[in-house]
This record gives C-alpha cells, sequence and structure tokens, in this order.
C-alpha cells in the first residue's frame, strides 16, 4: 500500500508536491478522465466527490501507482512517498494487532539493524585519521539522526496510541488479527498506514469500518497530520471536518473548489446555474449573428462585417453544460399498522458471548412513534441489541418483549451479504411479494434504479450499492411498525442517503437505527441509547448535542482538536474570502452581460429606424439633405453600436 516505501525513512520529509499533468483514462469506451490538470500540494486537504463511476477510487489507484493511465504524467519530488488505503482489500496479517502494526516500522527496523552495522565496524576500524573513516562516522550520524527524528525509541507507544485512537482496547493488542472481523482488520491496516506517515496519504471511504468515536478520534489526527490528505467519503460531516479544498469529477473534467464539501455545494449549484444561463445567452448570441450573416449575405456593403461575424462564430468557444445525473431513488415507506403504546419493554437485560459480556442489567422501554438512534464503540452491542429486538438473537438473560401488535422490519448491517446470489434482482422481490404487490414489482424495481436489463441479473454481479438499494427494495413490501436499521448507509452515496432520510423522517412507526453516519442522524432521531461499558445509557437530544456535550464516552483526542481549531477558523475564513472573491467575480460577469444586452436593444432600434428610412427610400420620391444626412449618420452609429457590441460579447465570454 505504501509506495516506495523503501524511501519513506531514509530521506527527511521534502517539500514538494504532485504534479497531474493532461491525464486521461478510457473505461469500457469512454473517456473516465479526459487531459485532466491539477496540483497536491504538500499539506493540502482535499475531498474527491462526483457520482459514482465518475472515477474517484480510479484517480486514487492511478496517483498511488497501483494503475496507469492511458496518457498524461504524475511527477512528485524525489523520495515523496505515497500511502493508499483502498475501499476493499483482503488483509492477510497472520500475527497479533500489535505485532502486525508494528510492522509499519519494518524500514525503521532496518534502520536500526544499519546502526549497528555501522557501530561494529567504527569498533574494529583503527584508520582514525583516513577519509574513508570519516565518512563511516558521518553515515553513523546521519542514520542515528534519523532514526531519533522518526521517534525509534517510541514504536510501541505510537502504535498503541493509534490502535486506541481506533477503537481497539489494551486486551486486544495480543489477539490475533485473524480473530476480528474484516472490519477491524480494516483498522489495522489503517493504523499501519497512519504510523508510517507518507507524504502524501490517500483514503479510500475511511469511516466505513469506524464507528462515531473512531472517526472523531481521526478527524482529530488528520487534523495535524503533516503531509497532504485526499479523501473519497460519502460521510458529509467527515469532509466538512477535514477537507479544505473539494474537487469535483463529472463527465471526464474536474472543478477545483478551494473549499470544504458543504460550501462546494452551494458553489457547484451556483457554476452549473451560470452555466445554463450562458448557455441560453450564447444560444441567442448564436442566433442574432447567424440572422445577421444570412440577412446581408449578399449584400455588398456589408460584406466585411458578414465576414467579422462568421469569424466570430468561428472562434466561439461554446458553452456546455455539466453531466448531471437526475436519477435518484424514489420511495415511501407504507403506513405503518396500529400497534400498542408500548412496543420495547425489556428489563435487566443481558447478553454474552462466552466469557465476554456484552452488556448486562439493561432495561428499556421504547413506546410507539419513537425516533431512537443507537450509537457507540463498535463491540458495546448495538448490533446484538438489535438482533434481540428482531428475534435473530434468544440465548440472553433477563426478561424481553415486544409489543401488542408489533410488526418488525429489519435491515441488518450485513444485509447486502444475506441476499441469495445466485437469484436475479427480480427473483429476489418476487420471492416475498404478495397479492396485489406482485404487479408492482417491475415499479418498485424502478424506483430503486433498476432497469428492465438489470432485473434479470444475478445478484452476485451487483455492485455493494446495488444490493444496498436491493436490501431496501425489500422492506417496502411487508408494512411494518418497527423499523430496525443496522448501519443501513453502507454503500449508498449522499443523494441515496438523504433520499432514504427523507423518507424515514415520514415514516408513521417506531425507528430504531444504528449508524455512524453523523449528519444521517442529524435530525432524524431525536433520543438516542449510548452503549458504554457495558451498560445502556438513554439521551433525549439530537446526534449533535449528544456529540458536543459528550464527555470521556466519546471526547476523541481533545488536544489534537483543540490545537486544531484557530488553524481551522484561518482556513474557514480563507475559504470564505475565496468564495466572496468568487461571487464579485460573478457580478462583473453579470453586469459585462448587461451590457451586451442594452447593446443589443440599441442596435435594434437603429435598425428599425433604418430600416423606416430604407422603405421611404424604396419609393424613389427625392429627400431633403437633412435626411439623407440623417440617414448616413444612423449607418454611422449603427457600426459603432456593432463593434460595441462585439467588444461586450468578448469581454463576457473572457
Amino acid at each position: 500500500m505504501d509506495i516506495r516505501a523503501a524511501d519513506a525513512f531514509l530521506l527527511p520529509f521534502l517539500f514538494g508536491m504532485i504534479s497531474i499533468n493532461n491525464l486521461s483514462v478510457q473505461f469500457t469506451g469512454t473517456n473516465l478522465f479526459e487531459n485532466v490538470t491539477f496540483n497536491i500540494g504538500d499539506h493540502d486537504r482535499i475531498g474527491l466527490v462526483g457520482m459514482n463511476g465518475a472515477g474517484k477510487s480510479t484517480l486514487l489507484k492511478i496517483l498511488c501507482g497501483w494503475q496507469e493511465p492511458e496518457s498524461g504524467t504524475i511527477v512528485m519530488a524525489a523520495g515523496q512517498t505515497v500511502g493508499y488505503l483502498p475501499q476493499e482489500m483482503v488483509p492477510d496479517a497472520v500475527g497479533s494487532v500489535i505485532e502486525e502494526t508494528l510492522t509499519a516500522f519494518s524500514q525503521l527496523d532496518e534502520m536500526e539493524r544499519q546502526l549497528e552495522r555501522l557501530t561494529a565496524e567504527i569498533a574494529e576500524r583503527t584508520d582514525y585519521e583516513s577519509d574513508d573513516y570519516s565518512r563511516l562516522l558521518q553515515r553513523h550520524s546521519d542514520v542515528t539522526e534519523h532514526i531519533a527524528m522518526l521517534g525509534g525509541g517510541h514504536r510501541r507507544e505510537a502504535a498503541e496510541k493509534v490502535l486506541l485512537g481506533l477503537g481497539f482496547r489494551h486486551d486486544d493488542f495480543d489477539r490475533p488479527v485473524a480473530v476480528f472481523s474484516g472490519g477491524w482488520q480494516m483498522r489495522v491496516e489503517l493504523a499501519k498506514l497512519l504510523l508510517r506517515s507518507p507524504d502524501f496519504l490517500l483514503l479510500d471511504e475511511p469511516t466505513n469500518h469506524l464507528d462515531i468515536v473512531s472517526i472523531q478520534w481521526l478527524e482529530g489526527y488528520l487534523s495535524s497530520y503533516p503531509g497532504a490528505v485526499v479523501l473519497v467519503s460519502h460521510d458529509r460531516t467527515f469532509l466538512d471536518n477535514i477537507t479544505r479544498r473539494t474537487i469535483e469529477i463529472t463527465a471526464g473534467r474536474i472543478y477545483d473548489y478551494k473549499c470544504p464539501y458543504s460550501e462546494y455545494v452551494v458553489q457547484m449549484q451556483e457554476r452549473r446555474a451560470s452555466q445554463m444561463a450562458q448557455l441560453t445567452n450564447q444560444q441567442r448570441q448564436v442566433a442574432q449573428i447567424e440572422a445577421f450573416i444570412e440577412r446581408f449575405r449578399y449584400k455588398a456593403t456589408k460584406s466585411k462585417q458578414v465576414q467579422s461575424r462568421i469569424k466570430m462564430l468561428e472562434r466561439m468557444d461554446r458553452v456546455t453544460i455539466d453531466e448531471v445525473s437526475t436519477e435518484s431513488i424514489h420511495f415511501q415507506f407504507p403506513p405503518a399498522p396500529h400497534s400498542g403504546k408500548i412496543v420495547v419493554e425489556a428489563q435487566h437485560l443481558g447478553k454474552a458471548y462466552g466469557e465476554n459480556q456484552v452488556f448486562d442489567g439493561v432495561d428499556l422501554l421504547i413506546t410507539s412513534g419513537r425516533k431512537i438512534a443507537f450509537v457507540g464503540r463498535n463491540g458495546e452491542g448495538k448490533s446484538t441489541m438489535a438482533k434481540i429486538i428482531v428475534g435473530d438473537i434468544n440465548d440472553y438473560t433477563g426478561q424481553f418483549r415486544l409489543g401488542a401488535g408489533v410488526v418488525v422490519g429489519y435491515y441488518a448491517q450485513n444485509q447486502a451479504a444475506m441476499l441469495n446470489l445466485d437469484k436475479t434482482v427480480f427473483e429476489t422481490i418476487d420471492d416475498i411479494a404478495q397479492g396485489d404487490i406482485r404487479p408492482k414489482i417491475r415499479n418498485i424495481l424502478g424506483s430503486f434504479l433498476f432497469s428492465d436489463d438489470d432485473i434479470d441479473k444475478k445478484v452476485k454481479v451487483l455492485s455493494g450499492g446495488e444490493k444496498a438499494r436491493l436490501a431496501l427494495a425489500k422492506l417496502l413490501l411487508t408494512p411494518s411498525n418497527l423499523l430496525v436499521l443496522d448501519e443501513p448507509t453502507n454503500h449508498l452515496d449522499m443523494n441515496s442517503k438523504d433520499i432514504l432520510k427523507n423518507a424515514l423522517l415520514q415514516y408513521t412507526g417506531t425507528l430504531i437505527v444504528v449508524s455512524h453516519d453523523r449528519d444521517f442522524l442529524s435530525g432524524l432521531t431525536d433520543e438516542l441509547y449510548e452503549f458504554r461499558d457495558g451498560a445502556v445509557h438513554e439521551y433525549k437530544c439530537d446526534i449533535m448535542e449528544f456529540l458536543e456535550n459528550a464527555n470521556s464516552s466519546v471526547a476523541a483526542a481533545p488536544s489534537l482538536q483543540q490545537s486544531s481549531f484557530s488553524g481551522k477558523a484561518k482556513e474557514m475564513s480563507a475559504s470564505k474570502q475565496a468564495y466572496e472573491q468568487s461571487k464579485e467575480r460573478e457580478r462583473e460577469r453579470r453586469k459585462l452581460q448587461n451590457v451586451v444586452k442594452q447593446k443589443e436593444q440599441e442596435i435594434e432600434a437603429l435598425e428599425a429606424d433604418i430600416a423606416a428610412k430604407d422603405a421611404i427610400l424604396a419609393t424613389g420620391e427625392a429627400q431633403s439633405p437633412d435626411f439623407y444626412k440623417e440617414y448616413q449618420s444612423l449607418k454611422d452609429q449603427l457600426d459603432k453600436k456593432m463593434q460595441e457590441w462585439e467588444d461586450a460579447v468578448i469581454s463576457a465570454e473572457q
């Protein structure tokens, strides 16, 4: 994962950047990128955004050397290192958690072995006055200095600090990595990457396997990271808290915004509205120019002006509109059947896996219509409680019951993996559809973006996002009055998450959602159950209020956050200044467009006056000298206004 890692600990940190020049990549016959050019500075914080399939992950793979472009160059300073965390991978660790994490320092281990060899050689040498001996001493000094600079004596301390921040406990350190789930193994890979501290850190959906507490810790860590960070993420809050620059990939091109994600959304919408206005204005200009050419094409007195306008059309850069996806899932949950006032009730509830007591002595009373979030570190029992509620786990202690008339709808954390891979999309829905729903299967699948061609595909060939959408579609087929959703936003893009959130806000039943996505939870739930230290704590508040007021249970790297606060304030100020400059340029452009419009109106008035006099001259009657003088004056004014109009059009385009 760490590109050119052999050089990482042999050279000091060098000032530099990655320069991407005229990058082009094709995929299935179409241009994924076309002559893309931009730079990544050595302290940049960049969020890569764009529609699914736009090429975000591909760009990261090219930047780290995993994939070659069709054309273009990527240049970086000698000795610069790149570290990459892919969205999915198959870790092959064989040792314990701490042993595997300490392999991040393998280059440092080699340097220490080199120092031992140099020390032994110095002890054996007696040619103290020779140049070779002086060079040996210098090499020994350089290696010693580099080891000290890289914290050679504090490797385990650094490794433990990062592991704890990512959610591991002290008693996890000596457990084999292989006994952990894939998500926890990905945390080990992330820990190794952070400890290697490459100059350019490329992270593809790093929060997918983290809980809220670990995400907050990672935000603090990355805020003070010494190198550059480039992120792909569907976590809006994570992007806003880390990035200061947003690069949008769309239709093979990039747009570079010097601001975090939320500001980018505003500016992007303004840009596209401006593009549409420019296109409309240009189409009107082209129509006017073409009408002028057609009208005076065969008049010798106008040949110069006609040729001028023909050249203007040839030189004109045609405005294009960026590709905007109008496709989105659209659905609403069916009305919730009536249930009793009490939906979930538990007394002294406990659950253990072997010797691991996940929680104990938990009392719950959930009434109808409440919208509740389960939060806390991974492994504290959120998903376990969800499985008890839906009936997937029955070997618990204490008492638990569902209320009268409760019908449960359940989206498991691994819901997509629970689909039958050998069935088609249509068969997956057809198997559970009943009654009047059966004729509507195609419409239901269509609302989740499955086309007529897609519904005959096997589930095993679907992407992660498509499987997630199919699993959500299954929830619609059986009306429920208690929805239990365990990480429902995994694999969903931001637009799909927003639509799901809106549907849940309109849901009339009781909602329990397990999620680490703060933006998704914000405004959706008004109560939280925090799972911590074997107990469940109830809070009557929104997720953002909870996090602001949380103490040790969810405080994430406070020293890092506090130290970076003033820097973030300055960065936001710089972003605001750039935004104001952008608005000022837009005001100037509008002024120039108004000048163009004014000149067009003046030209139309002059042409009308000239046309009236042409009609008089066509009668053949003699006119006074003042008439001819005024007629010539109008033509001179028209020529002048046409030149002013051309100048204004060119200025507006520039």
